[in-house]
């Protein structure tokens, strides 16, 4: 499963100007956001019939010129075999020009955690519940365990496989009320063998936070820090209140 989201939102290494990394950072998911096939700009995913096809070309024909039209494939929760769809991007569409700006935390270096890491040999598959799927859960490969002590508490977190990366999902106390309700990604770091690198600061709204869609994993329980953590995106912020696709 993809997030959705560009690459370019990994995490680097510290440099001698973390500060400076994190406000580029800030201005590249600005970008990706806004841009033509940016979550703001999904305005219709349309699953198809079992069996059918889907036909990117066909459908473009005779839209407008700001609209992009992909393919997109998950498992169906039923049958266990492929479900095809459309996905729908306007350059145009409404949230992109309400879109403001998202809310972030300041840096706080203090929420640059580093982690041991240990792979599971074969991986293994968690169940994700997902949002938009009716209390569903989607297996997801999570190739390893990613160990470490938050404010005394020891914490086993489950990140899985997004297209090679590591992908953290977790929820905190901030969820609902200073951050986006159901939770925030984190793309995380491999700084060696068995070490990876957590920058909170890099905490991003899922998709989902940009347009209802998107279908989001739900973070699990082991996913879930005791202590609100006061770091990365808060939440979008639109103009004249929210767009309708959301």
């Amino acid at each position: 499963m993809s997030a959705a989201v560009s690459h370019p939102a990994v995490p680097v290494p510290p440099t001698p100007d973390p500060v400076g990394e994190w406000e580029m950072w800030c201005a590249e998911r600005r970008r990706a956001v806004t841009s033509a096939t940016g979550n703001l700009a999904l305005v219709e995913t349309r699953w198809l019939p079992a069996g059918q096809l889907p036909d990117p070309v066909a459908e473009r024909a005779g839209r407008p010129a700001t609209v992009t039209v992909t393919t997109v494939e998950r498992t169906d929760l039923v049958t266990g075999g492929p479900e095809r769809g459309l996905r729908f991007w306007d350059a145009d569409a409404p949230a992109i020009h309400a879109f403001e700006r998202t809310e972030v935390f300041p840096y706080d270096p203090a929420w640059v955690l580093d982690a041991t890491y240990t792979p599971v040999p074969g991986a293994r598959k968690i169940a994700f519940e997902h949002i938009r799927d009716n209390g569903g859960s989607r297996d997801l490969v999570v190739p390893g365990d990613i160990r470490l002590t938050v404010d005394g508490r020891d914490y086993t977190l489950s990140a899985f496989d997004d297209d090679g990366v590591l992908l953290l999902v977790f929820g905190d106390p901030t969820n609902g009320h200073t951050t986006y309700g159901a939770g925030r990604f984190l793309f995380v770091t491999r700084t060696g063998q068995d070490t990876v690198r957590l920058d909170f600061n890099r905490a991003f709204v899922p998709p989902c936070g940009f347009s209802d869609q998107y279908n989001c994993p739900m973070p699990p329980r082991q996913n879930r820090f005791h202590l609100p953590v006061a770091a990365g995106e808060k939440r979008p912020v639109f103009r004249g209140g929210v767009p309708a696709q959301h």
